[in-house]
């Protein structure tokens, strides 16, 4: 069961996002970026949001999203309790999106062609777990570097 277990490390992940976003002591912190750091924790936190939201929660759950792609990288200062809310109603969403999916969905082509080539759900959905943890990695590492 797939689908199931995905739930599962998405719920997980989510929850570690909100934990990391959280752990930032100082909301000004949260937008800076610094040498090589070109994403800040709040614009990658953004950028998970809108990445899953659209590619799971719109596509795949039918929940009504318009993407704002720009935004996620150039956005600056929405307070963190706000993307904390955000997170928490995202993994709502999650759950609600992979849970009304049947199981015999998973092999089936996902609704758009993301990289130019027809893909099934269960490789998208993979693939959009790795890109989260990627992301989420870089949230905790530029919140340990730049955090006093």
């Amino acid at each position: 069961m797939l689908l199931n277990e995905l739930i599962k490390l998405f719920e997980r992940d989510l929850d570690r996002l909100y934990k990391e976003i959280d752990a930032y002591t100082d909301e000004k912190v949260l937008w800076e970026t610094e040498n090589q750091i070109s994403n800040s924790g709040g614009n990658l936190c953004l950028h998970l949001l809108g990445n899953l939201q659209a590619f799971v929660g719109h596509e795949l759950g039918g929940f009504d999203y318009k993407r704002d792609r720009e935004f996620e990288f150039a956005g600056k200062d929405v307070p963190k309790s706000e993307l904390l809310h955000e997170i928490t109603k995202l993994k709502r969403i999650m759950v609600s999106s992979l849970e009304g999916m049947d199981e015999t969905l998973i092999n089936k082509n996902y609704p758009i062609e993301v990289f130019g080539r027809p893909m099934t759900n269960e490789y998208f959905l993979i693939h959009l777990y790795g890109h989260f943890n990627y992301h989420l990695g870089q949230i905790n590492y530029h919140r340990r570097i730049l955090q006093p």
